[in-house]
């Protein structure tokens, strides 16, 4: 797997080129995080890479992409519930500090994280964390891509 779409996440799910593309939504792409150390975590990305505010979206297309996010979410839910008894929740958010463009993450908990960590927002976990190789997604997360990518086209209908 090249990094060459990690330069253009949005331009290359548009050309069926991210390889952590899970699903095609209504207003975007539900995507695998490229980081998993919290198994599923897993973002929104906008289907414009233009936009970066929620509201510079018409309404109809800024309801889309939040009813996207709900779906994308219980879809976390329901996947990790299903591979990890100790799933706890998910946490949505949309924050647009770092990245230009619109996008939600979604993160999953579990009763396993860190007494320290577990009741916290996750961008306080350690820096190794987020570059450790053994949490990178890789074939070791296929079920669980499987299990969300299941629990989307049900929520589909």
């Amino acid at each position: 797997m090249t990094d060459d779409w990690r330069k253009d996440r949005i331009g290359s799910a548009l050309r069926g080129a991210n390889p952590t593309v899970l699903r095609r939504l209504e207003a975007g792409f539900a995507v695998i995080g490229d980081i998993q150390f919290l198994p599923g975590y897993s973002v929104l990305l906008a289907d414009d890479p233009a936009v970066q505010r929620l509201s510079e979206l018409p309404r109809s297309k800024r309801l889309a992409f939040l009813a996207d996010m709900d779906r994308l979410g219980e879809a976390v839910e329901r996947g990790c519930r299903r591979l990890d008894p100790a799933f706890r929740r998910v946490n949505l958010e949309i924050l647009g500090n770092t990245d230009p463009f619109l996008h939600a993450h979604v993160w999953p908990r579990f009763e396993w994280e860190p007494a320290e960590l577990v009741s916290k927002p996750v961008w306080l976990y350690p820096r190794e964390s987020w570059n450790d190789e053994r949490s990178a997604l890789g074939r070791q997360h296929d079920a669980l891509r499987e299990a969300i990518g299941e629990e989307l086209d049900q929520l589909a209908t």
